[in-house]
């Protein structure tokens, strides 16, 4: 399946830096979004380290499938799932040693969403750990298909909670999952068979945050043949709204055989 992408990357109206990240990579089909955390910058430092690990073992590994991983496969996951797997965790470690040698660096972690396209297949598998998310935009609709490591998320299976209640949840931003925490991480994944004309949509909490979903949906619509265009309209409507937090979208669409 063929594949149209674009990204972009705001620091938003309240914050003086930008701390996310986020990687096109298009001849291994492979797409992220990194949302970093962490006090003088170091946030910054673990989203860059994120994306650009997960970068340079894509790439070793389509030059050749037979390099030495750090990791074992795991004999119940399909190749491409285990590729998708194996770079998140890479990218924890690399994390996890560059905080641990460096005092100025400690406690900096990111979240991390990463989508892979297999080739010659209708399907995209999706990594992640943190509260940056994933959705699928298809005939007009919008889907959130990852599931937010978040306080306030693990809360809301517990309880019913009112829109109000949700509003007013003190730890909204409080994530209980991300890289470079441990030296080891546990990686959601997610598969989705797709069709042609169908938009996968990698965001931080940058954006879905400030933008609910229904008027995420919209501008996308509002940009069909336009990807960059969308983006960049998705990081406005993020400022418009107050823009508290760094803004970052990645849009893949799909575009048939």
């Amino acid at each position: 399946m063929r594949l149209s992408q674009a990204g972009t990357s705001d620091v938003g109206r309240k914050r003086t830096h930008n701390e996310d990240a986020y990687l096109l990579l298009p001849e291994e089909s492979l797409f992220c979004v990194a949302d970093g955390m962490g006090g003088h910058a170091s946030g910054e430092v673990a989203a860059r380290i994120a994306v650009e690990e997960m970068a340079e073992f894509f790439r070793m590994t389509g030059r050749d499938e037979d390099a030495t991983w750090p990791y074992k496969l795991d004999p119940a996951r399909a190749y491409d799932e285990n590729r998708l797997l194996t770079g998140v965790k890479l990218a924890n470690l690399r994390i996890f040693e560059r905080a641990a040698s460096d005092q100025r660096l400690r406690g900096m972690g990111t979240t991390l969403v990463a989508a892979s396209f297999p080739r010659g297949g209708s399907r995209v598998m999706v990594g992640h750990v943190g509260d940056s998310r994933a959705y699928l935009l298809r005939g007009g609709e919008i889907r959130q298909i990852t599931e937010d490591h978040s306080l306030l998320n693990d809360y809301k299976k517990s309880r019913a909670l009112t829109p109000e209640e949700i509003e007013a949840f003190p730890h909204k931003n409080v994530i209980v999952r991300a890289l470079g925490m441990r030296d080891t991480v546990e990686v959601d994944v997610v598969r989705e068979e797709l069709q042609a004309g169908d938009v996968l949509l990698l965001c931080s909490d940058g954006l879905s945050g400030m933008v609910p979903d229904a008027r995420i949906a919209e501008i996308v619509r509002g940009y069909p043949k336009d990807l960059r265009g969308a983006a960049q309209a998705l990081a406005d409507a993020a400022n418009e709204a107050g823009g508290q937090d760094n803004v970052t979208c990645v849009l893949v669409q799909c575009l048939g055989a």
